[in-house]
């Protein structure tokens, strides 16, 4: 669906971003596991400003095919994000429930300023919508693996975004 070097293409163009919107300011990266680690990796190497990097792991506990809309952080960050720039950084979005009250959580902490990075983003599937600051690409409803995206826990290693066919 989307090759290695279109993909390392797009990141560079966000890292950019995020070089001049931070400008002389440390940023905080906060990656959802377990699918962001691919992408925070690459995206981290190439932002040039002081920056830090942290995970955090949501869950939004369903039938195992739908959210429900109830967020639990299941593993959380160690430092205070008081007055912080916090960019969360997310493989993809779907419905956007869980990343909206991921956001929310993060902002309540106090953080100076809350922006997202997503790889991917499933605009058909949105339920709440949510704003992506620094989005890689708008893929159609299908199921997505690779680069750090799975299907029973495989895949994620690919170095491209590929289609599981049914």
């Amino acid at each position: 669906m989307i090759k290695e070097a279109e993909v390392e293409k797009r990141i560079s163009e966000l890292a950019d971003q995020i070089n001049n919107d931070f400008k002389g300011e440390k940023v905080l990266l906060i990656g959802v596991l377990k699918g962001s680690f691919m992408f925070l990796s690459d995206l981290a190497k190439k932002i040039t400003l002081d920056t830090e990097v942290y995970f955090i792991e949501a869950l939004s506990y369903g039938d195992g095919t739908s959210t429900s809309g109830v967020v639990k952080i299941t593993k959380d960050i160690d430092r205070d994000i008081k007055d912080e720039n916090v960019i969360i950084v997310e493989d993809i979005i779907d419905t956007g429930i869980t990343m909206s009250k991921v956001m929310e959580i993060i902002k309540f902490r106090g953080a100076k300023t809350v922006r997202l990075a997503s790889c991917l983003s499933k605009p058909s599937r949105r339920r709440v919508e949510i704003d992506i600051d620094y989005l890689g690409f708008e893929v159609e409803d299908k199921f997505i693996v690779g680069y750090g995206l799975d299907c029973a826990q495989k895949y994620r290693n690919l170095p491209y975004i590929g289609v599981i066919e049914e």
